[in-house]
Order: C-alpha cells, then structure tokens, then sequence
C-alpha cells in the first residue's frame, strides 16, 4: 500500500507558509477582502515505520511543474527498512523540489512544495528559495572532487542542486528505444558512462533510479578490473574497486536502523539453549515435495510454528519491562540478508497456512525484501524469528534477540554425523543444531527445553507438515 504525504498546513509553521484569515475592515465590520489568496501546502517526509526518523529520497517519480491528482505516486522514499512509493493527499502541481534524490531529510521536514493552482507556483518556487537559503538544506552537502585525481581512481559523482526544468515527456528516449529514467539517474549516467539502455531498473514499474545506475558502473568497473586481472599473470589478488581500503563510510538508512535495534536488545537479559535434530526423515520429505515448489525455509518456519502451538510462552513478548502478552497469532519472521543490510520478512499465521501457499508466500516476500518494495506489515509484525546460515555450511551459532519479541532461534546445516544407535553400534545419521535466544524475563530454561523437544519430533517426523 503506497503511503500519503501529509501536505495539511502545521500550526507551528512561519507565517508565510499559513493561510491568513481574513481582515475585516474598522469601516465596513461585514465587508471581507474578494482578493483570493494562494494554497501552497508543503509536502512532508512521512514516517513510513515506527523506527524511521529520517529518509532518503530515491527518485522523484513527478519533476517540478507537473500536475499531480489525489492519491497519485509522486516520490519514492527509502526509509529504515524498505523503498515506498508516496503519494499525495490533494491536486495540484509539483511547484519546487527542495530535497534532490539522494538527498536525506528528517521525518516531518519539507521536501517539496505543492501549489493549488499554475499561476502559484512562481510564488511557492520563491518560498522553497527562502527556506533553502534561511535553514540547512535537508540533503547532504555535495560531494568535492579534488583537482588532482589519479587516473586510477574512479571518477565521483557530484550532487548539485537541480535547476527547474517543466518537462512536457518524463521518460527519456535513447536510439528510439524509450527508456524510463529519473533526471537524475539520467545525470548520473552521462557522468559514469552508463548506456541507460543497458540498465535494469528496480524503480516503480521498472523506472531507472540512481542506485540502478551506480550498481551497473560498478558492475562494469568489476569486470574490466578481472579482464586486466586475467591478462597479468602473476598479479596479487586485488579488493574490488569499488572498495577503497582505508575510508569511513556513514551508516546506510537500513545499516543505522539495524544499529539501533542490535543496540536496544543488549538491554534485555537473554540466555542460550541448544538442541539436535536428526533431519533424515525432513530431508526425504524435502526432496519429495521441491518439485511442487516447496522450500526448506516454509519447512522450517510450519514446523517451528506448530510447536509454538503447543508452548505459547515461547511466542510471548515484553516490551515495557512490566507485562508481556501472549500473542494470538503465530507471525515466524525469518532473517534475509540483503543488499545493504538485513531485514526480517514475516510469513503470518504460519501454523495454519498450508506448506504449499506458505512457500510460495516465502518466495513472493523474498522478492519483495531484494527490490525493497515491502510494505510495513511484512516485516514488523513477527513474534519468532529464524535466522538460517545452515544453506552456507555453517554447523552453529547464535542469533541476537531482535527488540520486542520473545526468542529467535539460529538454524545450522543438516550434516552426516557418526552417532551411537541403541543396540550399542556405530551409525550415521544427518543432524542439525539449533539454538534458541530468548527473553528470561518472560521465558525460562524449561520452557525452551520442552519446546526444542517439541520441534524435533515435528521435525523427525515430519507428515503432519503437509496436511
């Protein structure tokens, strides 16, 4: 669901950006000014999560002087956890940007003014200038490059205020081939030597955004640097050039809010349980029912939510310090690591969906979580959380408790193990660890003991998963 800017007028705002009542004159009490006054409203950077306090400004989907609708998609907002289409309470006309793309500006600052009327818009351009040269600008100062720059290093993009251009086509148009792009990934593109042409854009309905332009010129840098790597034989292993040792770079919007969160939970007393699980008889199920689309990931996460079923502690949460609550619904969100940072989409109502529809869910979100599109409620609302590092080999560790949920448990590879049988022989068997943080607060050592015994005879006996 696309989000709304809150364009209405702040009690709290400069006079010039208020509508002014009406005088009445001390000669005629009844007779009221006729002169129409103008309707400029700014357009605010909306809170998009309850974690977010900034947002960085992805592309501009309208350029200024474009008239807009009600409900109508006007900029794309990168916030703490995802990219999200915005879109406007009232029509009007984009009168003046005042955050570029790529620009970065708090929740509830002015990014942009919307005038009612054409004939406005000369005056809310004047007012965007006012506040521009009266206050910091939201966006970060532009980048400098220094006047004596080897040839070896890779030429830096500077970020300059855009100059107001009305354009009458939006989409760019290259060689006949019409080619959607925002003006600045278009800039941007001309400065790295992109063909446009070339590029896959991850933007709304496919739209070219700056990022999209600054991944395909590394990717082009990556491979000439291995072309040249090839053809020098004896050349050291080199880091990407993209990568340059030595620097400082700031916190991405998603890497801080994942900074924050990792900060909250040392505040929560946790502990550690670990548990092994024969995977022999999940394994055989997998292998069974991959060809019908179903994923480990959707088999781990039922099988995980019918035993919280039967431990709803497990499933519980504090998040005051003075009560928790038994949450009613099963919500397994699983760890996914992305481009940039990680994030937790959320398979709901786990225990009740059936494996087939699950995996597909699972499928739909992961897509979703690598091109940022996902929506608020897909990956705030888990109540457990899995952390999977087994598909990379990974025979154990532990996952940190993320803020307001009960237990995350850290899922190691399925690995052929030399066990004692019953009867006193050698055997073999597949087995996996698992182990469980959790909440002491709320959860106790019995709780997860009972719980991972549970699981593993879910997992043992895996029939009861696909029903």
């Amino acid at each position: 669901m696309a989000h709304l800017l809150r364009t209405s007028f702040v009690a709290g705002s400069s006079p010039s950006l208020r509508r002014r009542p009406f005088l009445q004159s001390p000669f005629h009490p009844r007779r009221r000014s006729l002169q129409p006054q103008a309707t400029i409203r700014e357009i605010f950077m909306p809170a998009l999560s309850s974690t977010m306090t900034e947002g960085k400004i992805v592309s501009w989907i309208k350029t200024e002087g474009d008239k807009l609708a009600k409900g109508e998609s006007v900029v794309v907002v990168e916030s703490d956890k995802a990219d999200m289409d915005v879109e406007t309470f009232y029509d009007g006309y984009l009168a003046a940007i005042m955050v570029d793309e790529g620009g970065v500006a708090p929740v509830g600052s002015a990014i942009a003014f919307l005038a009612e009327t054409e004939d406005e818009i000369s005056e809310a351009k004047s007012r965007a200038a006012n506040v521009s040269s009266g206050s910091s600008p939201s966006a970060p100062p532009p980048e400098k490059i220094p006047e004596n720059v080897g040839a070896a290093a890779a030429p830096v993009p500077v970020v300059k205020p855009a100059s107001v251009v009305v354009a009458s086509t939006h989409p760019a148009s290259e060689g006949g081939k019409r080619i959607v792009a925002s003006p600045y990934a278009k800039k941007l593109a001309k400065e790295l030597n992109v063909e446009l042409g070339a590029v896959l854009g991850t933007g709304p309905s496919g739209r070219i955004v700056a990022k999209d332009v600054e991944a395909a010129a590394s990717t082009a840098v990556l491979k000439s640097d291995a072309a040249r790597s090839v053809s020098a034989p004896g050349s050291g292993v080199q880091p990407p050039p993209s990568l340059e040792l030595g620097t400082t770079v700031p916190f991405s919007t998603m890497q801080g809010a994942v900074n924050r969160n990792m900060v909250e939970s040392l505040a929560v007393p946790t502990f550690r349980v670990g548990y092994t699980i024969t995977t022999g008889a999940l394994d055989a199920l997998y292998k069974k029912i991959k060809s019908k689309g179903v994923t480990m990931t959707a088999l781990l996460a039922k099988a995980t939510a019918l035993a919280l079923a039967k431990h709803p502690v497990v499933n519980s949460s504090c998040r005051d310090g003075k009560s928790f609550t038994y949450n009613s619904s099963i919500n397994i969100a699983v760890a996914v690591a992305i481009d940039g940072g990680l994030i937790t989409p959320v398979l709901q109502d786990a225990d009740k969906v059936d494996i087939y529809s699950l995996s597909r869910k699972w499928k739909e979100l992961v897509d979703k979580a690598r091109a940022k599109q996902l929506q608020p409620q897909e990956y705030n609302t888990g109540t457990f959380t899995l952390s999977n590092l087994g598909m990379f080999g990974v025979g154990r560790f532990d996952a940190i408790l993320p803020p307001g949920t009960g237990a995350i448990m850290a899922v190691g590879a399925s690995i052929p193990t030399v066990v004692g049988t019953k009867d006193g022989r050698i055997g073999k068997k597949n087995q996996m660890q698992v182990n469980v943080t959790a909440d002491h607060r709320v959860i106790y050592g019995s709780d997860l003991a009972t719980f991972l015994q549970t699981l593993a005879k879910i997992i043992e006996d895996p029939k009861g998963l696909t029903l």
